[in-house]
């Protein structure tokens, strides 16, 4: 079994970033004081000492996207307890004071996406997805926030982060 840092959030993050993606010098993270581990835009919401997924490391490959090409998501973690169904994760995707998504989904049913199914075990995990960035992006600035939560309502993990097309 597979999954990572952004392990429950990368069926979300890969749709969102397969759907706008940033030109060589237009990513910014919206909380520089709780990056995630590695080479791409993600920040955690707050800090992450609580959060239940120990997030080691996420890469982009390449980082940052490039419009046309194939991204490929590489990372990897540690549970610190068993992940059950009814876990969720609301997903928002904002392109500059638009909302373009803003859904509540149950985890469980996204995990298969990435090869996963639940309960997910306590412990390390790492995932490998690739996802094809389309050619055309409309220039601006978009917002992603993925908040995970178990179904007690407990921090599984938030992440977020900007991605800005330049004109």
């Amino acid at each position: 079994m597979k999954l990572t840092s952004t392990l429950l959030l990368t069926p979300f993050l890969a749709s969102a970033l397969s759907l706008y993606s940033p030109s060589s010098s237009g990513v910014t993270t919206q909380n520089d004081a709780f990056p995630v581990p590695g080479s791409q835009p993600l920040t955690y919401c707050n800090d992450p000492k609580d959060y239940i997924l120990e997030v080691h490391n996420v890469d982009l490959i390449p980082n940052p996207p490039v419009p046309g090409e194939k991204l490929t998501i590489k990372a990897n973690g540690t549970f610190h307890e068993q992940i059950e169904e009814g876990a969720t994760v609301f997903l928002q995707v904002r392109y500059g004071l638009i909302t373009l998504i803003k859904q509540e989904a149950d985890m469980c049913e996204q995990l298969p996406k990435i090869d996963i199914e639940c309960p997910i075990n306590e412990g390390y995990m790492e995932i490998m997805k690739e996802v094809n960035i389309p050619r055309q992006v409309p220039p601006g600035k978009y917002t992603v926030l993925a908040d995970v939560k178990t179904k007690d309502k407990r921090a599984i993990t938030c992440m977020e982060a900007a991605i800005v097309f330049p004109r």
